[in-house]
């Protein structure tokens, strides 16, 4: 029998027992074990490990190339200087811009040229770690064929490969959905159902990278840009995104179960 890894969320009452110690938790564990009610923690092979933490980081350097920018325009504003928020990160318009300012201060200068200088360095880490994990050959098929769905770009299929890992271990698309954190909590009893906000027991990287490609997928899918308007229509955006994002997930779900790649409707296709 290999190592088993428990899920420590389903250990809390261990930890909440008012005799606790190292022998009685440990006689506990090999009930649960004898009786096969031990919740196992899903660990990913360590290959895929080792490629998901090059994608964290590859998010952190994101993330931090884009607080770059918010610094430019941040400074920009500081001073009243006008500009093109879309064009600002264009590297020629913005050494037009610097040599159109006459009036601001050296200094605001200097900390423009350095902000634009850490922003091109972050950019240009960025693509180099992403198409390091897109080529990987242990990745690169599944990574093509999820992004024959419209609307699924190279960041959101890495991010789905590396952070699910084998899709098996879902037995249904709700799994998944809960998994991702795209569903709220539901607290039932005495036959009435309530629903909560957004659960927070799901997998956070999964969840912002869905939810940001839920809002400009629309633009690329017919089928995704329906299922928008359509909820839509009932008043709520943050639904209607969430309603998006959960039918991304259907499609990468069936697309990785399956291993063929996405086909459009007839009817979608002909639309």
């Amino acid at each position: 029998m290999g190592m088993k890894v428990a899920h420590p969320e389903m250990l809390k009452a261990i930890t909440a027992a008012k005799k606790k110690n190292d022998r009685d938790d440990a006689e506990k564990i090999t009930d649960l074990l004898r009786v096969k009610l031990l919740s196992e923690c899903y660990m990913l092979p360590t290959e895929i490990r080792e490629l998901r933490r090059v994608l964290r980081y590859c998010t952190h350097v994101v993330q931090t190339a884009v607080r770059m920018q918010n610094k430019m325009s941040g400074l920009l504003m500081e001073v009243g200087a006008g500009y093109n928020k879309k064009r600002l990160h264009g590297k020629k318009y913005f050494h037009n811009l610097l040599e159109t300012f006459d009036d601001i201060p050296e200094s605001v200068k200097e900390l423009l040229k350095l902000s634009r200088a850490g922003y091109e360095m972050f950019h240009t880490a960025q693509k180099h770690l992403t198409k390091a994990l897109r080529t990987n050959p242990l990745i690169q098929e599944r990574v093509r064929r999820l992004m024959t769905i419209q609307g699924v770009g190279e960041v959101t299929a890495l991010t789905w490969v590396l952070e699910i890992g084998d899709p098996m271990r879902f037995p249904s698309v709700r799994k998944a959905v809960s998994y991702c954190g795209l569903c709220s909590a539901q607290c039932e009893s005495a036959g009435k159902e309530k629903r909560g906000p957004i659960s927070k027991k799901r997998n956070k990287h999964l969840q912002t990278t869905l939810v940001e490609a839920a809002k400009i997928a629309p633009r690329w899918n017919t089928q995704l840009a329906a299922i928008h308007e359509r909820e839509l229509k009932k008043g709520n955006r943050n639904r209607a995104t969430l309603a998006v994002a959960r039918k991304i997930v259907a499609y990468m779900m069936a697309v990785d179960k399956t291993k063929a790649d996405f086909l459009v409707p007839e009817e979608h296709a002909l639309a």
